[in-house]
């Protein structure tokens, strides 16, 4: 990754296999955050945990614990989480 803000910006994605609007959702973000936040996708059935939590909410856009979406990608959502990580970035000289 070129920005060192991505080390600090992980989007994660509560997902499961063979669920198609889990797999829009990741293709639509990767665009958005490319070279600017990292990605972990989720399986929900992996862990009872998520799987509870989540059920058939998937997918959910997660970033640093904060839900920006869910079922579609909130294309502002992630924009301005991105724009909050760039803030708290330490200006460097």
């Amino acid at each position: 990754m070129n920005d060192p803000v991505a080390a600090e910006a992980c989007f994660r994605v509560y997902s499961r296999p063979g669920c198609h609007l889990c797999e829009v959702l990741i293709d639509e973000l990767l665009p958005l955050i490319r070279g600017k936040a990292s990605l972990e996708v989720c399986d929900i059935d992996s862990r009872s945990d998520w799987h509870e939590q989540f059920g058939l909410e998937i997918p959910v856009v997660e970033l640093n614990g904060e839900r920006l979406c869910h079922f579609t990608l909130d294309r502002a959502a992630i924009s301005a989480a991105l724009r909050r990580v760039r803030e708290k970035r330490p200006v460097t000289g």
